[in-house]
């Protein structure tokens, strides 16, 4: 789905917002895009996390409405990582105006995607969700590939499904040059570093399964704070190494999006990728190092980790 026109819904102003008024988003094209739509009904109760910072002026509130509207088993929950902006005032209000299915929360202070969506799974955890993700607030992937993330999710009794941005035939995904061949230099660094073929890893769309061995993934704060995506894939081959039971390069499925926008705005600088490049080398030599596995377990335990200990699944 084409990114929505930048309307007055969604700045901080006085337009009254309710999930059951807010006008339609328009589309530019609606075969492709409501292919999706017809699943929303279908889905298991799933919440997405939306970490934000400094995001009034792009967040599309409309659209996260709209979604809201359609289904009672799809639910938002945005991490206000210390915003300095308008971001908690529009949050508030998005969160008001859907308080059955869109919550929010703030983080006193900046401490970085890693740390907002890590907070986001923890406060979701104990909620009975069958599904937990996360998805960039700018909305680069569209909102109608979370049914299908879903339904594979589903369909194919995996624990994870991972977005990837694959230029091919059918798909319109608009990246600059640039951060496209950066992008497939880091994640073949990633790949080598973690042992798993993984096209995109920093693509900011991902949901999960709500088993026990995601809330060890997720119960004590990342090592690195740029390529923390890469550091949930290596956790989980930690965890596989520890307690054995499937493999997780058979859990785990990526998906081809038939629609990513390079959205004007991002805060990821050139400078980020050979930041993230140091980053990758620490997590390759962390999931290889001998003592990795009783220090992560120690962790665990220092975090109230330990009550479930042998009985970790998947």
């Amino acid at each position: 789905m084409p990114p929505a026109a930048r309307s007055p819904e969604r700045g901080v102003n006085g337009a009254e917002w309710t999930c059951e008024s807010v006008s339609r988003i328009r589309r530019n094209n609606t075969t492709d895009a409501d292919s999706g739509a017809d699943r929303v009904g279908g889905m298991q109760k799933t919440r997405i996390i939306v970490p934000c910072y400094n995001e009034a002026e792009r967040l599309n509130a409309g659209e996260f409405l709209e979604w809201g509207r359609r289904s009672p088993d799809l639910h938002f929950l945005f991490v206000n990582d210390g915003s300095t902006d308008g971001t908690r005032e529009l949050l508030i209000r998005l969160s008001q105006a859907c308080p059955e299915r869109i919550r929010s929360f703030d983080l006193e202070r900046n401490g970085g995607k890693a740390e907002a969506v890590r907070r986001g799974f923890l406060e979701s955890f104990a909620s009975g969700y069958d599904v937990i993700g996360y998805w960039d607030a700018d909305l680069s992937t569209p909102l109608d590939a979370i049914p299908r993330f879903c339904g594979i999710l589903e369909d194919r009794g995996v624990d994870a499904v991972i977005g990837s941005r694959v230029r091919m035939l059918g798909s319109r995904i608009r990246r600059r040059a640039a951060r496209h061949y950066l992008g497939r230099l880091f994640a073949t660094c990633a790949s080598l570093a973690i042992g798993l073929p993984v096209y995109d890893t920093q693509c900011g769309a991902k949901i999960f399964r709500n088993t026990e061995r995601l809330r060890q993934v997720f119960r004590t704060p990342f090592r690195v704070k740029w390529t923390f995506d890469v550091e949930i894939l290596a956790r989980f081959l930690l965890l596989e190494r520890i307690f054995g039971g499937p493999a997780t390069r058979d859990r785990f499925v990526k998906y081809p999006l038939e629609r990513w926008d390079d959205v004007p705005g991002s805060k990821l600088k050139v400078r980020d990728f050979f930041r993230g490049a140091w980053e990758i080398l620490k997590i390759g030599y962390w999931l290889r190092a001998r003592w990795a596995g009783r220090r992560f377990l120690a962790a665990l335990q220092e975090e109230g980790g330990s009550q479930k200990m042998n009985g970790i699944s998947r």
